[in-house]
């Protein structure tokens, strides 16, 4: 694909993300790749390359191709500049000025751009020195960036919490306080992507405590939640991540579990308003959404007991993954012993579902005429046999599901 771009010899590069990524050594989701040709000619050398039915026009008004090739994905934009931008929207036009393109990205650490081969890279504002101190700072002047898409008033606080070190840049948290207000009228969805990536940072926190203190929190959830339950989490899942034993390694950085040990805590998780609320902020999808609810309210309390009598139970009825949830978020709000919530999720980690012996033929041998009631018994059977930590075997389980039966013809 690449051969295909340079073909008339244009002179495509690496940009952003990538760039930034391959610098400080870490994997990289998304490879973005400018190129000074427009849409138009980019779609006909890919096609002339005969890689054209698997490329994908997106966005392609603002120069944005999306190309499947090697089975890797690639954005191929061509250069740009902002003709008029309104806050949430940028009307643009096409050029073959690198830097008048870089001029238009948010932080120095994102302007960046790299030959194919490595070799160069074309740093314009000083991004390579910002990314090795730590700093996320706008391209120039800071309103003036964020005036073009409010939005990036959360992408500042995202990029501190996963590139920043120590304070922030005194300029761009400034600008951000000054505009916040704005926040409120980004559309739900793009807020939501900002904030689940930030909460997918190795620590968020700090981050979180900055956007509380300009205020930007206060445009997202309906009340300012306490930030040291999360706090806890993160160092839980920390010392957690570090164990050698891969069934540790399923308590990943849940940006959902993490979202619902913030607003769960004080006051704001009381109100059951709250998570509705904040779903229909984020424009969370159903799914999300009850499971976010799920998360901040239990079924019932979880205590740091490793023989808890409800553990089979609530795994039966919900799944590890909910489970070890609660667990995790429980053992950040109360006092006991990192050895008993340990216990408890390893016994979640290594937990296999038994199969429940009966089936509805056993039901039918018993004279029961095949219906609901069918069931309805198989059902108060295996409510039974759960309560009891499926230690009943198939014999006393039919003789209870006889007992049933017995009582229902008595009835």
């Amino acid at each position: 694909m690449i051969d295909a771009l340079t073909a008339e010899g244009a002179d495509v590069r690496f940009v952003g993300g990538c760039v930034r990524d391959a610098l400080l050594g870490r994997e990289s989701d998304d490879i973005d790749i400018g190129t000074p040709d427009p849409p138009e000619r980019v779609l006909a050398l890919l096609e002339d390359a005969g890689i054209d039915t698997r490329t994908v026009p997106r966005g392609i008004e603002h120069g944005t191709v999306t190309a499947l090739a090697g089975g890797e994905r690639y954005e191929i934009t061509t250069l740009r500049r902002d003709e008029r931008t309104d806050g949430r929207h940028a009307e643009v036009a096409f050029t073959d000025d690198w830097r008048e393109d870089a001029a238009r990205r948010d932080f120095t650490i994102n302007a960046m751009s790299a030959s194919l081969d490595g070799s160069t890279l074309y740093d314009y504002f000083g991004g390579l020195e910002d990314l090795v101190a730590g700093r996320v700072r706008f391209v120039g002047d800071p309103a003036t960036r964020i005036a073009e898409d409010h939005l990036r008033i959360l992408r500042f606080f995202r990029f501190h919490a996963w590139y920043g070190q120590d304070e922030p840049d005194e300029k761009a948290l400034d600008a951000c306080k000054a505009a916040v207000d704005t926040i409120g009228t980004l559309p739900g969805e793009r807020v939501q992507a900002e904030m689940l990536k930030l909460l997918k940072a190795k620590n968020p926190v700090p981050a979180l405590d900055l956007m509380r203190k300009a205020g930007a929190l206060a445009q997202l959830l309906p009340a300012i939640p306490e930030l040291e339950r999360l706090a806890r989490l993160i160092e839980i899942e920390r010392r957690i991540f570090e164990k050698s034993d891969p069934i540790w390694r399923l308590v990943e950085r849940d940006p959902f579990r993490r979202l619902a040990a913030l607003i769960a805590s004080g006051d704001i998780g009381k109100d059951v308003g709250v998570v509705h609320a904040i779903a229909k902020r984020l424009r969370l999808h159903s799914i999300d959404g009850s499971r976010l609810n799920s998360l901040v309210t239990p079924p019932e309390p979880i205590t740091p007991d490793p023989q808890h009598s409800r553990l089979p139970y609530l795994l039966h009825h919900y799944g590890a993954r909910h489970v070890r949830d609660w667990v995790l978020i429980a053992s950040a709000d109360q006092d006991a012993s990192e050895l008993a919530w340990q216990a408890m999720l390893e016994t979640i980690a290594t937990w296999k579902a038994p199969t429940f012996p009966l089936r509805g033929e056993d039901v039918l041998a018993l004279g029961i005429q095949e219906g609901p009631k069918v069931g309805e018994l198989l059902g108060e059977v295996e409510d039974w046999w759960i309560e009891r930590d499926f230690a009943p075997d198939r014999a006393a389980l039919l003789e209870k599901l006889d007992a049933l039966v017995a009582e229902r013809r008595e009835e």
